[in-house]
């Protein structure tokens, strides 16, 4: 047997039936659509649609906002931080910043920055610069001899 020999058995594969071919294919005509309304036409979706009864998507209230002045950050935990210091994906010595975090794979997204946060054990003497950190996040480094370098807390202090 070779490669160039190998095929489906015979009746694996069903073709696709070809709708408005004439009256002897069983799909002609009318193409499987019935007869005449909204349906039977092109381009038309009734998704939704209950017969001119209200919606259940308009039926049910409305919940919630979207505050556009949020600030998008890439959360990063102090526990994987630390897992990939040990596994040599980041150096400890360099100052750890969003481009050191996003190079090792850990802050992914994040348009306004990198923030800090305390889960997870952390021991390695490390200095961060990043936009947040949670206040244990920031005692769980300078505990491990390290430091923290907030640069958003700068720039909304500075625009008061």
């Amino acid at each position: 047997m070779k490669l160039n020999d190998i095929r489906d058995n015979s009746g694996a594969r069903k073709g696709r039936m070809r709708i408005g071919r004439g009256i002897g294919s069983g799909k002609g005509k009318t193409g499987g659509r019935g007869q005449k309304g909204a349906k039977a036409r092109s381009g038309v979706s009734i998704a939704g649609f209950e017969g001119g009864q209200m919606p259940l998507h308009m039926r049910l209230p409305k919940r919630g906002f979207n505050n556009i002045f949020a600030k998008d950050y890439a959360e990063v935990n102090l526990g994987m931080v630390q897992k990939f210091i040990d596994a040599g994906k980041i150096d400890a010595k360099a100052v750890i910043d969003h481009d050191a975090l996003k190079a090792a794979g850990l802050a992914r997204g994040g348009k306004d920055g990198v923030r800090l946060l305390g889960k997870g054990a952390f021991t390695a003497k490390a200095s961060f610069k990043v936009a947040g950190a949670s206040k244990g996040a920031l005692a769980a480094v300078e505990k491990a001899g390290g430091s923290v370098e907030v640069t958003a807390a700068k720039a909304e202090a500075a625009a008061e």
